[in-house]
């Protein structure tokens, strides 16, 4: 069963969050908190969206999600930050199911593209992307501002409009 997110499910969001850095291999990296989830999901102002996968009432797996946007398309997306599925539940559709749901969303509203990002040695997930038709952007590189590098960059003013 997929559902929508909700509040009561924050505690369980943050604990999956975790067990996924866990996965990637950065455990440490998984610094948000459950009030910071909370208040980017359920806030005044929600900014991200998830769904909950079940199996037999337990709460398996998520995907949580954010729109972007095409400028050469001029509509919305979907952009799948994370999707995961615990160990225990994984080749049970739950993984699927969820992505199933997202391109629901998709067509129901008129976006045009379901986008996310995989480690290039996730060759479980990488399999089961493709088993579904999805293809991988070889032609882009993903580059990141963080920490030191995003606060020396943003201090300097660089790129205001002022």
């Amino acid at each position: 069963m997929i559902r929508t997110a909700t509040p009561d499910d924050v505690p369980v969001l943050h604990a999956m969050i975790r067990e996924l850095a866990a996965y990637e291999k950065e455990p440490e990296q998984a610094r948000a908190t459950e009030e910071q989830l909370r208040e980017a999901l359920f806030g005044e102002r929600p900014a991200v969206f998830a769904h909950v996968a079940e199996a037999d009432g337990e709460p398996v797996g998520f995907a949580l999600w954010f729109l972007n946007f095409s400028t050469w398309r001029g509509v919305h997306g979907i952009y799948l930050e994370d999707l995961y599925v615990r160990p225990h539940a994984r080749g049970g559709g739950h993984g699927r199911a969820l992505l199933t749901e997202l391109a629901r969303i998709c067509v129901a509203r008129g976006y045009e593209r379901l986008e996310w990002a995989v480690l290039n040695w996730n060759a479980p997930s990488i399999g089961f992307y493709e088993s579904l038709g999805a293809r991988p952007q070889d032609e882009w590189t993903t580059y990141r501002l963080t920490d030191g590098a995003l606060a020396a960059l943003g201090g300097t003013g660089a790129g205001s409009a002022d």
